[in-house]
């Protein structure tokens, strides 16, 4: 063999072995100190959600469960008999028990408890009058009170709420920081902090609505339930104009809840015929429709990152939904009671709902 042959030979082999080692940092980068580039996820975190406990009482269930998280959502303010009990959300213990007791007053029925300030609840109850040397009196209208949840005492004074009759549902609105009442195609909007309000009257407006919305902007209000109605499907008021602009089209049975998400976009329905709908904000166009409950929806709501969707209803259930493509995340159920409300903690990791004797907490895990 020649000198030449030989040399072309061992260039061969220097060759391979080069490609080899190419391979091999490809495959093998790890073992060869290679760095390759790492690409992220497109795909969104998947969570589930976790018992975090059960309490006897109950949200607001005629009022709006709307501020029963505590600004910072640590805490759950739950309704039980005349006390209010404020739940830890991270470990479910109660952390404090909140005993309403006030003078002349007896047999106090406590209908609703929202926060307004991370140490401030706002009550909306009804008691018995107590009348010094003669006894129980009459009952009281439905009253309003701001309580020190530091002090365990009330925090200003009481307020008849609608103590002139004839007002129709009465609901707190956190995001509008408002109690609304309605009465003969006028709203009244009053702010427990202020004391102050205003109103909103549709000319159009002759029957009673027996449910009812506002977007966070306060651009839009929605009107079910209409008395004398011959339709099921909500009204859509554009508040500026203070009439009728639309109708949320579609529906099969009485719409017994309704929510708009927080940016103002998206309108989730609640409805008798066992259906979840989301609707687009201003085109009113139906854009998903969430089918898997048994029995009426009583109650739904966006996720603050308006995500999601939780409703609950008749068959007992909690169910999770997305928001986007409209598939059902996860079914909870934990009780033997219809549930008739929810709500989400102002951070979006945790929500609570409840039924009239009990109110459950979920966090997200």
């Amino acid at each position: 063999m020649t000198k030449s042959t030989c040399s072309w030979r061992l260039s061969l082999v220097r060759s391979a072995l080069r490609l080899l080692l190419s391979a091999l940092c490809f495959l093998l980068p790890g073992s060869l100190g290679a760095q390759v580039e790492t690409v992220e996820s497109t795909q969104p975190p998947r969570y589930t959600w976790v018992s975090g406990g059960r309490v006897e009482g109950h949200l607001a269930l005629h009022y709006s469960p709307g501020g029963a998280f505590s600004p910072d959502s640590s805490m759950l303010a739950v309704v039980s008999e005349e006390k209010i009990l404020l739940l830890g959300v991270n470990d479910g213990s109660i952390r404090k028990v909140l005993k309403i007791h006030l003078p002349s007053l007896t047999e106090l029925s406590i209908q609703s408890a929202n926060f307004l300030a991370m140490n401030q609840l706002f009550l909306l109850f009804t008691g018995i009058i107590s009348i010094k040397g003669k006894g129980a009196g009459g009952s009281t209208p439905l009253l309003g009170l701001q309580w020190d949840t530091i002090e365990d005492l009330p925090a200003g004074t009481m307020e008849s709420i609608g103590h002139a009759g004839g007002f129709g549902p009465i609901l707190y609105f956190p995001h509008l920081e408002a109690l609304v009442l309605y009465k003969s195609g006028t709203f009244d909007f009053w702010d427990p902090r202020t004391h102050r309000g205003g109103q909103l009257t549709i000319p159009d407006l002759t029957q009673r609505p027996n449910e009812y919305t506002f977007s966070p902007d306060g651009q839009w209000a929605l009107l079910a339930q209409i008395a004398m109605s011959t339709t099921p499907d909500p009204v859509v008021v554009e508040v500026k104009q203070h009439r009728f602009v639309d109708s949320l089209r579609g529906h099969g049975g009485t719409v017994l809840g309704m929510a708009f998400s927080r940016d103002n976009t998206k309108v989730v329905t609640a409805c008798e015929d066992g259906k979840v709908r989301i609707f687009s904000v201003p085109a009113w166009t139906l854009l998903q429709t969430l089918s898997g409950h048994q029995g009426p929806v009583h109650w739904a709501e966006f996720s603050p990152d308006g995500k999601r969707v939780v409703s609950v209803g008749e068959d007992k259930t909690a169910r999770v939904w997305s928001a986007e493509d409209g598939k059902l995340q996860q079914t909870l159920q934990e009780g033997r009671e219809p549930l008739l409300v929810v709500t989400f903690a102002p951070n979006g990791e945790s929500f609570a709902a409840s039924s009239e004797k009990s109110a459950w907490l979920w966090r997200r895990q």
